[in-house]
């Protein structure tokens, strides 16, 4: 298990150096410039002569690899910078408002294993009936609408025509269903199809008809033989998902207004917060990084091989 985090570790350095370096030169380079919404031109008198000064002042005149190596030792002090917009500590805003978003991807993740565990292996267990049909269409349906249609239809629906629920915010558990609904079932439709066939392909196995032969009970089988070993691809899929999650919640925070990390990072990428954009893609690496050292630890106790392997090159 150290060894894999280890390995985790140097992949993490090596990686968000990367991404921190493409990112710093991507909006750098996007069009817009943080020192106009900093001075808010649009609403007051500002000379030029202030607007370059400024600008030298927070060394935005410097050239690029000048800009980053500064904004790197910075990172290495643990000194995120402040917000252009609200003048407060990077890592105050992005944590003050992470907790909602985490509220949200938990709450996802509980309607996606539920209706994908449920369907799949009812799927799998009740092959070629009406459930088995079923769960194909959902698997269809869920696969192919967008997140934030699916998000549009439940808003219409639930909370203007029948006011069930709020329609925006986050005052209370009940504003997390409507959301974590549409990122749930936008995410179960692959995992309908890919535990069923998973699990078609555990219940033809030697080892589950050996285990038939000595008279095991049938939900024995399934439980502690089938399912666990139809797991491994779930987990890897899982994990090479991530990025996905990630880009699914932004656009449903936004368009359930909800005060997630996601909505923020939205409306920073609009006026131009250069110092909260980039504490985000750290905070998303290093949330990335644990979840896929999560899933490669887990191996380890859903496949047996695996764990074999690991103790004889250990």
């Amino acid at each position: 298990m150290l060894k894999i985090i280890y390995r985790r570790l140097v992949e993490v350095l090596i990686f968000v150096l990367l991404i921190t370096f493409v990112s710093f030169l991507f909006i750098r380079m996007a069009p817009g410039d943080p020192v106009l919404t900093i001075l808010n031109v649009d609403e007051l008198s500002v000379s030029q002569d202030q607007v370059e000064k400024l600008r030298e002042d927070m060394g935005f005149n410097d050239p690029l690899i000048v800009q980053y190596g500064k904004w790197i030792m910075d990172y290495v002090q643990l000194d995120f910078g402040q917000s252009y917009i609200t003048n407060q500590p990077v890592m105050d805003v992005l944590l003050a408002v992470l907790p909602a978003t985490l509220e949200l991807i938990l709450g996802s993740l509980v309607v996606m294993v539920v209706i994908s565990i449920s369907l799949g292996s009812l799927s799998a267990l009740y092959r070629n009936t009406w459930i088995d049909q079923i769960s194909r269409v959902f698997s269809i349906i869920g696969a192919s609408i967008p997140s934030f249609w699916l998000g549009l239809i439940l808003i219409d629906l639930f909370a203007v025509r029948l006011n069930w629920f709020p329609t925006m915010g986050r005052d209370s558990f009940i504003s997390l269903i409507l959301p974590s609904i549409t990122l749930g079932v936008a995410m179960a439709g692959v995992y309908v199809r890919l535990i069923r066939s998973s699990l078609l392909d555990s219940l033809g196995q030697e080892f589950i008809r050996a285990a038939r032969s000595r008279g095991i009970p049938e939900s024995r089988i399934f439980i502690a033989h089938a399912f666990r070993h139809s797991l491994p691809p779930v987990i890897t899929v899982f994990g090479v998902s991530m990025g996905s999650l990630i880009g699914g919640v932004v656009v449903v925070e936004v368009l359930f207004a909800y005060p997630g990390i996601g909505k923020l990072i939205v409306d920073s990428i609009r006026q131009r917060d250069y110092p909260l954009i980039q504490g985000y893609i750290l905070i998303m690496a290093c949330i990335v990084f644990i979840i896929n050292t999560i899933v490669d630890i887990s191996y380890r106790y859903v496949h047996p091989e695996i764990r074999l392997m690991g103790r004889r090159n250990g």
